[in-house]
C-alpha cells in the first residue's frame, strides 16, 4: 500500500511499480446486433504514487474502464491487476473484501451517510472491515484536509466542498492501494472544486497516494501528473504534465482523428 515512506524511499533510477494495470481489457454489453463494445482490448498501467486523469468523449469508455479497474464490474475479456492481485479471477466475496481493504472511492455525489457525523463517515470503512482506524493517520488526514472543526457536523451542516473533503478522507482512511475518483468536482462550484483537486494532489505529493480520476473538465485534468485519453473504447494517447490548453487540444484531436488509424 502507498504510504509517505514508500513515496520517499524508492530506488533512484528505478521506475515505480504499477498500482493497477489492465491487459487486453474488453467489455461488451448485450449481444448480437445490439451489442455495445465499451472497451476494445485496452492495455494501460497506472503508476504507484501518481495522479492520473482519464478523459475522452461521451461514450468513450472512461467510466467503464474505471469501474473494471476498481472491481466494480466484471470484464468480458482481458485482465486487471491491483498490484500483484488479478481482480478478474476473484469471486464476488473476494472482490468485496479487496475493495473494502485496498481501494478508495470518491464520487461526484459525495455518498455520505446523512445520519452520521463527519468523523463517523470518515471511519466508516474501518467499521465495515471490523478494524479500528489508525488515529495517527486519521489526524494526518483531518489536518491535511482542514476538517478539524467539522468532525461533529453531519453532511447537511457542511458545504459541498466540505462534504467532498470528508469523502476524500473516508477514501484514504484505510491507506488504500488506489483511490478512484469519479467526476469528484462535478457538483461543486469552481472554488470548491479547485480546493478538492488541490487536496487530491496533496494526497499524492505528500501522502504517497495513487489517484485515478475520471473527469470531463480540462482544468481538473491539469491537476494530474498524466492524462490518459480514450476514444471508441481504446487508448487514444496520453499527455504528460498536462495543462488545460494541452488537454483541450488533445480532446479536439480525438474529434477530428480516425481512431482506428490513430491507435495502430
Amino acid at each position: 500500500m502507498s504510504t509517505t515512506d514508500d513515496a520517499t524511499t524508492r530506488t533512484p533510477g528505478r521506475a515505480a511499480p504499477a498500482a493497477v494495470r489492465a491487459t487486453g481489457l474488453t467489455k461488451v454489453y448485450g449481444s448480437g446486433d445490439v451489442a455495445v463494445h465499451a472497451l476494445r482490448g485496452v492495455d494501460v498501467s497506472f503508476t504507484a504514487g501518481e495522479f492520473t486523469a482519464i478523459m475522452g468523449p461521451s461514450g468513450s469508455g472512461k467510466s467503464t474502464l474505471m469501474h473494471l479497474l476498481a472491481g466494480l464490474d466484471t470484464a468480458t475479456g482481458g485482465r486487471v491487476h491491483l498490484g500483484d492481485t488479478e481482480l478478474t479471477t476473484l469471486d464476488d466475496t473476494a472482490l468485496t473484501l479487496l475493495r473494502r481493504q485496498r481501494v478508495g472511492f470518491v464520487f461526484q455525489s459525495f455518498n455520505l451517510l446523512p445520519m452520521f457525523t463527519a468523523e463517523q463517515n470518515i471511519t466508516l470503512p474501518c467499521e465495515l472491515a471490523g478494524t479500528k482506524p489508525d488515529r495517527a493517520w486519521f489526524d494526518v488526514l483531518v489536518s491535511t484536509l482542514g476538517l478539524g472543526e467539522r468532525l461533529t457536523h453531519r453532511p447537511g451542516e457542511l458545504s459541498g466542498g466540505q462534504q467532498q473533503r470528508v469523502a476524500i478522507a473516508r477514501a484514504l482512511i484505510t491507506r488504500p492501494d488506489v483511490v478512484f475518483a469519479d467526476e469528484p468536482t462535478g457538483n461543486l462550484d469552481s472554488r470548491a472544486g479547485a480546493e478538492v483537486l488541490s487536496f487530491l494532489r496533496t494526497s499524492v505529493r505528500e501522502l504517497g497516494q495513487t489517484v485515478v480520476m475520471v473527469t470531463h473538465d480540462p482544468v481538473a485534468a491539469a491537476y494530474a501528473d498524466r492524462v490518459v485519453l480514450l476514444a471508441d473504447g481504446r487508448i487514444a494517447g496520453q499527455i504528460a504534465d498536462p495543462t488545460p490548453e494541452a488537454v483541450l487540444a488533445g480532446l479536439d484531436a480525438l474529434r477530428t482523428t480516425d481512431i482506428e488509424s490513430a491507435v495502430r
